[in-house]
């Protein structure tokens, strides 16, 4: 079987600009960390999913949930939003118990107009990852939107720091 590489995002628009950044970085995460990039895929666009995350008999959100927690890698990614990540990636959170990611390697990202709520990614969206058991084994990464033009070598940067601790979680030699 396969590793799964899931992207889950949480921009109120659907095929956002984080989807984008999210996808890119799947696919460089994965490849540092061992992975297959080209190997099976799980995209969330929570934008398309929006009124079901609060109908807690969501069959959709179930299967998404379940999926999710099959995982092998996860980017879970969000815009900034008031210093933190979006109401709509909370809603899609709560459906997970204390040990819903376990066994789940995640990766926190942020997408934001500048610099100064770059420590939002840490401070928020990594601890909640945590708080329902997915490994967390880097810094989050955090960018800016002057750095989407140019993404390959903000992710390559964040990357030289972040692919050995991703690959020992991964357990790939």
């Amino acid at each position: 079987m396969s590793a799964v590489i899931a992207v889950v995002v949480g921009n109120p628009k659907p095929r956002s600009r984080t989807l984008i950044v999210a996808d890119a970085v799947a696919t460089a995460a994965a490849a540092a960390a061992g992975l297959d990039p080209s190997g099976e895929r799980l995209v969330i666009d929570l934008a398309e999913h929006g009124p079901a995350l609060f109908d807690w008999s969501s069959a959709t959100v179930k299967r998404l949930v379940a999926s999710l927690s099959g995982a092998s890698l996860a980017v879970i990614a969000s815009p900034t939003y008031k210093a933190t990540y979006t109401g709509l990636l909370k809603a899609f959170l709560d459906w997970f118990g204390q040990t819903g990611l376990t066994g789940v390697t995640a990766v926190p990202l942020m997408v934001g107009a500048a610099p100064h709520h770059a420590l939002a990614v840490e401070v928020h969206l990594r601890p909640v990852l945590v708080e329902i058991g997915a490994t967390v084994p880097t810094r989050g990464l955090y960018v800016t939107e002057d750095q989407l033009e140019d993404l390959q070598p903000v992710v390559d940067a964040w990357l030289a720091h972040a692919g050995p601790p991703l690959r020992a979680a991964l357990r790939h030699p």
